[in-house]
């Protein structure tokens, strides 16, 4: 617990941090990479090199700074990273590395003006951070290993299929080694995957693109062209092949009610629409599912939506958007998505929406939304790489 005078010193200091906070986190992780290598595949080289991982660790700092008085709003606001961190399977004893190094760039570009008290008084700040960080990750743990299905750390599962989706796009329906059950998730969230590519550990996070069955899980991964796990995937593995795969997590997940819905997606952001539209309409739930890709070989799942929508004429609306199009294409639009399109389908009344694709698509539907009066609330989206502000982007 910090003491009076170092709650003192915080504030009077958490300006200036918060001015060099990008220096700092730029700083902080080749210091922590040169000190403790084996932390490493742990981070997304993609997300360092765009500089959204230094980012999003200034803002997760920043955030506690300001609302460590509010114990319940710090919680909700952690809950993002809190996820990630079940879903690369982080322990206790990796808080201190981040600590030690976290320190030392602070150090380093705030030079003599970090006497030791204020270094104190900000190691005793992350101290504080860390251990509601682990509290809340064990919780997490916890839960999901006390599920049927359930497990702590990685399970390896086969490759019992795949299904090529569109050009860029292939399916991967993973079964347990082990033969048991597989423990059940919230339709929206995404799974740890933990690769070997070339003898090295790789991390990421894939949506969970099918309901759960407790037999299987399905993730579709798109194929980028720098992308070392992607390219992995779609290039190497084949069915009967192995991967480990760590917990489930994720907050984009369908809130309660009845209201309608309206699903947006760029892209791969596709991926967990899937589950929510299918969750929704078994609720009797009114859905749009507004999909947004390059053109007719990248539409990845139309066969799927198009029998959903069969199933549910009524109450599903689908709506295709091309961003450029052949005469003979399936689409409903040729563009991109805007206020005029976006106001032409919202559901009446106060509907819930939810987005995912790039930062420039989800940054455009945010604030078409707020225009036509969706309340902050009733917002919902989720990045794929680190959280940023949309109007970052």
């Amino acid at each position: 617990m910090l003491t009076n005078d170092q709650e003192r010193l915080i504030e009077a200091t958490a300006p200036v941090v918060a001015d060099h906070l990008d220096a700092i986190t730029q700083r902080f992780y080749p210091l922590m990479f040169q000190r403790y290598p084996e932390v490493k595949p742990l981070f997304n080289d993609a997300h360092q090199a765009s500089g959204s991982q230094p980012r999003a660790l200034a803002g997760a700092v920043l955030a506690y700074v300001q609302l460590r008085r509010d114990p319940q709003r710090a919680r909700e606001v952690l809950a993002t990273a809190i996820s990630k961190h079940v879903s690369l399977n982080i322990q206790p004893d990796q808080y201190p590395i981040v600590g030690e190094c976290l320190m030392a760039a602070i150090g380093e570009v705030l030079g003599d003006a970090v006497t030791a008290e204020i270094a104190a008084a900000w190691g005793a700040l992350y101290e504080e951070l860390a251990g509601l960080l682990i509290e809340l990750e064990a919780h997490r743990y916890h839960e999901f290993a006390s599920r049927e299905g359930g497990w702590q750390g990685t399970r390896i599962f086969r490759i019992a299929d795949t299904r090529q989706e569109s050009a860029v796009i292939r399916s991967f329906i993973l079964e347990p080694e082990d033969g048991g059950p597989v423990a059940d998730f919230a339709p929206g969230q995404y799974i740890g995957v933990r690769l070997s590519i070339d003898g090295e550990p790789v991390y990421r996070h894939y949506s969970l693109s099918a309901l759960p069955n407790g037999r299987s899980y399905r993730i579709s991964v798109k194929r980028e062209a720098d992308g070392r796990a992607s390219r992995h995937l779609h290039d190497k593995l084949r069915v009967g092949d192995t991967i480990e795969l760590l917990p489930p997590a994720g907050d984009l997940t369908l809130a309660d009610g009845d209201e309608p819905l309206m699903l947006l997606s760029g892209g791969v952001g596709q991926t967990p629409m899937l589950p929510l539209a299918r969750q929704a309409l078994a609720q009797g739930r009114q859905v749009v599912y507004l999909h947004a890709t390059q053109n007719d070989e990248h539409h990845a799942f139309g066969d799927e939506v198009a029998a959903l929508a069969a199933e549910h004429p009524e109450r599903l609306q689908t709506v295709t958007l091309y961003e450029s199009a052949s005469e003979d294409a399936s689409a409903d639009h040729v563009g991109r998505i805007d206020r005029d399109l976006l106001a032409r389908y919202l559901p009446e009344g106060q509907p819930r929406c939810y987005f995912v694709g790039p930062q420039g698509f989800m940054t455009s539907v945010d604030s078409a939304l707020a225009e036509l009066g969706v309340v902050d609330e009733r917002r919902h989206y989720e990045h794929f790489g680190p959280s940023r502000p949309l109007e970052t982007a």
